[in-house]
């Protein structure tokens, strides 16, 4: 995965996007944009306590630089569930997607850009090439736990037959193993869900573990079928690059939010 820079924002781009002339996708960064500390700069996120008119000059920059109007743009209200919102006919209005309660979007409309917003939890990116269908997944502990990765990929086999060996998938930047210690409620959850428990996680103290939540998101979509080698993984650590992305944990939950976005042109 490659640092790219578009006028004033800088993203994280996978590299199966330099061979598809039809799309962009990738993981923003924290700079380009106006807000200010602890929100500074890029900050994507409505769901923070930064300035509602700082966010929206962020997504309009954000936007601009891809050619975009603000309103093409949709991000909707996670809520670290697991459902997900399936786009599959014109919307000149995306309006009244943005309160939809969902985890993910899959869509193979063109015309405008998808995305969910992160500030430790996975962003992970979603293309099928021949059947023209993207799709962008927010995945925190409890998305992994329960399935929302396996569940977005059956849904783009179901609705838009895509085979699983053929989707290209990107792991956004999220927080390390080395700094996600978590107790006995997250090891249940795994335990009682998906997530390949016993290979992501390491105990460190009694009822305390490391939980590699970017190796259990690579796992549970080799498991589904897609190909180790179309998976491109940033290994970036956003707990640990205070430069260059926003932290929940690390801040307290006083920080902005990140973005993983995905678009059919």
């Amino acid at each position: 995965m490659k640092t790219n820079r578009v006028e004033k924002i800088s993203y994280l781009e996978p590299g199966w996007v330099v061979k598809q002339d039809h799309l962009a996708a990738g993981f923003s960064t924290r700079h380009g944009g106006v807000s200010r500390a602890p929100y500074n700069s890029l900050n994507l996120g409505f769901g923070t306590d930064d300035l509602k008119s700082h966010v929206e000059g962020n997504r309009a920059n954000f936007c601009r630089a891809f050619d975009l109007q603000p309103h093409q743009l949709l991000t909707i209200k996670q809520v670290h569930g697991t459902n997900l919102l399936l786009i599959d006919d014109e919307n000149l209005d995306l309006s009244h997607f943005l309160t939809v309660e969902a985890d993910g979007i899959i869509t193979n409309q063109r015309g405008f850009m998808i995305g969910v917003l992160v500030a430790d939890c996975i962003p992970l990116l979603l293309h099928h090439p021949g059947k023209g269908v993207v799709a962008a997944v927010h995945v925190g502990w409890r998305g992994a736990a329960n399935g929302i990765i396996a569940r977005a990929i059956e849904s783009m086999q179901s609705h838009f037959h895509c085979a699983p060996e053929e989707i290209l998938a990107a792991v956004g930047p999220g927080i390390g193993a080395h700094r996600f210690e978590v107790d006995r409620p997250v090891r249940e959850a795994f335990r009682n869900g998906s997530g390949f428990w016993d290979l992501i996680a390491k105990e460190v103290s009694l009822g305390h573990w490391l939980v590699d939540l970017s190796l259990s998101c690579r796992l549970q979509m080799e498991a589904v079928g897609i190909q180790s080698g179309n998976i491109d993984t940033a290994d970036d650590c956003t707990c640990c690059h205070q430069e260059l992305f926003f932290s929940h944990r690390r801040d307290s939950g006083q920080t902005g939010r990140q973005l993983g976005f995905i678009q059919l042109k």
